[in-house]
């Protein structure tokens, strides 16, 4: 194998294993398995950088979760999916003070 196909085969590799550690948090629960992560934020003001997106939970009312990513706000209610910026959020669960989502790239 050339030094040069080996190379770029590297690069590939880890290109790759960036996408797979994709998320990083300053909140509660965040994992994610190739383009998509699943994540539980709690406390108004509460992020988490997903998929390169910052994603901030804004609080809950009348069961349903304010959210944003980039300029781009929206609420969910439990079950409910929706668009938000370049990701797509399905929301799992809603409580008084927090909300559990999943993310991926549209």
């Amino acid at each position: 194998m050339s030094t040069n196909r080996a190379a770029r085969l590297a690069g590939g590799l880890l290109a790759g294993g960036l996408l797979l550690t994709g998320c990083s948090f300053t909140s509660d629960n965040v994992s994610c398995e190739g383009s998509s992560c699943s994540v539980t934020l709690s406390g108004e003001g509460a992020e988490a950088e997903i998929l390169g997106q910052t994603l901030t939970f804004g609080g809950v009312q009348d069961g349903r979760a304010s959210l944003s990513v980039g300029g781009a706000s929206v609420s969910c209610g439990e079950g409910e999916s929706v668009n938000a910026g370049p990701l797509e959020l399905s929301c799992s669960g809603v409580t008084d003070d927090s909300v559990a989502l999943n993310a991926r790239l549209k």
